[in-house]
């Protein structure tokens, strides 16, 4: 009786995981060259933790942390585009979905890969 009940909560968690991490449509996925053609020209968020953006970011983002995202949300504007990224690309999705429901933000995109990935400027 255990084993179905343990069995049937490790099911559960393993499809609601899934579907948090799943790629939202509206959330479109910039390939580094795509990506640092046109972000200068939009808000470029890093979405990683204080600490991680001190060992180096992107040339001319913002730190705004998931973790701070919904209280500082009213930093983003809305109508203009929105370029986010993390350490590899997961924390992007949920920050995302947290700037389309809380802000209506439309125009959002994320760096495929993440800064992991990135070989442009950084600032250290």
């Amino acid at each position: 009786m255990n084993f179905w009940i343990l069995l049937t909560l490790t099911v559960v968690l393993i499809v609601i995981l899934a579907l948090r991490m799943k790629k939202p449509k509206y959330l479109k996925t910039l390939e580094q060259e795509e990506f640092k053609k046109n972000y200068r020209k939009a808000q470029l968020i890093d979405v990683r933790e204080e600490k991680e953006f001190k060992t180096g970011s992107i040339l001319g983002a913002r730190n705004i942390p998931l973790s701070q995202l919904k209280q500082r949300s009213s930093e983003i504007r809305p109508d203009l585009p929105i370029y986010l990224f993390c350490q590899n690309g997961s924390r992007t999705v949920q920050a995302a979905r947290i700037l389309r429901k809380k802000r209506g933000a439309e125009d959002l995109n994320h760096l495929k890969g993440g800064f992991r990935k990135w070989t442009g400027k950084i600032k250290k």
